[in-house]
């Protein structure tokens, strides 16, 4: 087990590598590219992913279970209907992909390197912990959706 591990809220997470590729592009603006549509797929990338968190978050609403992932122990129902049969953890992927249009937006190949980092950083950190307490809490069950279910897509 590690320090960090559930220690910083994943939006908080998110607010910092959006930071982060901000000022990036701004730091390097000669590494910009000239992307048609680039704006267009910003605006697609960031509503899929704000869509998916929102169902993420209505599905574990709706299970009466909580949304904070800085303690998995306080889970109450194992979710795995709706958006959870196509990802395990709709939320992070509609954080990453909310990033992807952000670096899609500025275009800047720097920019996308964090979006990647972040990835990283949630599987760590926030993934990994979260997944051994609910196969702890959950057992039999939580082994079959895993199973079933992939991390991300």
């Amino acid at each position: 087990m590690h320090w960090l591990e559930t220690r910083v809220p994943p939006l908080a997470v998110v607010a910092i590598a959006a930071g982060l590729m901000w000022m990036t592009a701004e730091a390097a603006p000669g590494w910009a590219l000239d992307l048609p549509f680039h704006t267009i797929a910003a605006v697609m990338l960031s509503g899929i992913g704000i869509a998916l968190a929102i169902a993420g978050v209505a599905a574990f609403r709706s299970a009466e279970t909580t949304v904070d992932p800085r303690d998995p122990r306080k889970s109450k129902a194992l979710v795995n209907n709706g958006i959870f049969r196509l990802t395990r953890n709709p939320m992070y992927v509609g954080m990453a992909l909310a990033l992807l249009g952000l670096a899609a937006y500025l275009a800047h190949p720097l920019s996308a390197l964090i979006v990647v980092l972040f990835v990283f950083y949630i599987d760590r950190f926030q993934i990994v912990p979260e997944e051994r307490a609910l196969a702890q809490q959950f057992g039999a069950a939580f082994d079959a959706y895993k199973a079933q279910v992939r991390r991300w897509l």
